[in-house]
C-alpha cells in the first residue's frame, strides 16, 4: 500500500493536533502557532493573565514578537505557554494556576517541539531545569548546564536560554538592552541544503 506524501503529512498534522488538544483539556495554557520553531515558556504571569486573560498579549508579548521578527523569525513563528495550569476539563490536571508538573511540562514542550525554547522567567527556568535534569548533567559548562540567564544550552538538539525576567526588565532600559542581547543569540535555524 503506498501512502502519498500528502497523506502522511496529514495524518502527522492531525496527530500534533490531537496531542496539543489533549494537553489544552488537562489544563495547558497556550497561545500562538504550535507548530512554530520557538516556545517562549512564562511562570510568572501578571495580574491580567492570572484573571484568566490571553497569555502574552501585553507589553511583554509585544516586545517578544517584535524581538523575534527583528532576529529574523516570521510572525507565525511565535508560541507561548504557561508554567502553571489553566482550567482544565480532565481530572488529571493540576489545580488551576499550580505549577505544572515536571512530566507534564516535559510532555507539553516534546509535543510542541520546538527548535528553540525561551525560558521567560526564574520560575521557567526552574520548571525546565528539573524537567530535563538528564539532559542539562550531560553539558560540560556548569553554567550553561544550570541555564543561567543569556547562555544558550544545547538540551535534546534544541536550542534553550533563560532569561531572567523578560516582563520586569521591560521597565528598565539598561535590562531591556541586556534582553535584547540575550535574544539574539536565537536566530532562525539555516536551510538543511
Amino acid at each position: 500500500m503506498n501512502i502519498s506524501t500528502a497523506d502522511r503529512k496529514s495524518a502527522l498534522h492531525n496527530q500534533a493536533n490531537q496531542e496539543l488538544e489533549s494537553l489544552v483539556s488537562r489544563g495547558l495554557r497556550a497561545v500562538g502557532n504550535g507548530f512554530s520553531p520557538v516556545l517562549l515558556v512564562k511562570g510568572d504571569l501578571n495580574a491580567a493573565e492570572i484573571a484568566g486573560g490571553e497569555l502574552l498579549a501585553g507589553a511583554d508579548g509585544n516586545a517578544l514578537r517584535s524581538a523575534l521578527s527583528a532576529v529574523g523569525f516570521a510572525p507565525e513563528d511565535f508560541c507561548g505557554m504557561a508554567a502553571v495550569y489553566g482550567e482544565g476539563t480532565d481530572a488529571s490536571a493540576g489545580a488551576s494556576g499550580g505549577p505544572l508538573s515536571v512530566e507534564f511540562f516535559r510532555e507539553a514542550v516534546e509535543a510542541f517541539d520546538p527548535e528553540a525554547v525561551i525560558l521567560l522567567d526564574d520560575a521557567a527556568t526552574a520548571l525546565m531545569r528539573e524537567a530535563y535534569a538528564d539532559a542539562l548533567a550531560a553539558i560540560e559548562d556548569f553554567n550553561t548546564a544550570m541555564l543561567m540567564p543569556g547562555l544558550v544550552a544545547p538540551v535534546l538538539g534544541r536550542r534553550v536560554l533563560a532569561l531572567d525576567g523578560f516582563e520586569a526588565a521591560l521597565a528598565d532600559r539598561a535590562a531591556k538592552q541586556r534582553m535584547w542581547a540575550y535574544l539574539k543569540q536565537i536566530r532562525p535555524a539555516a536551510a538543511p541544503y
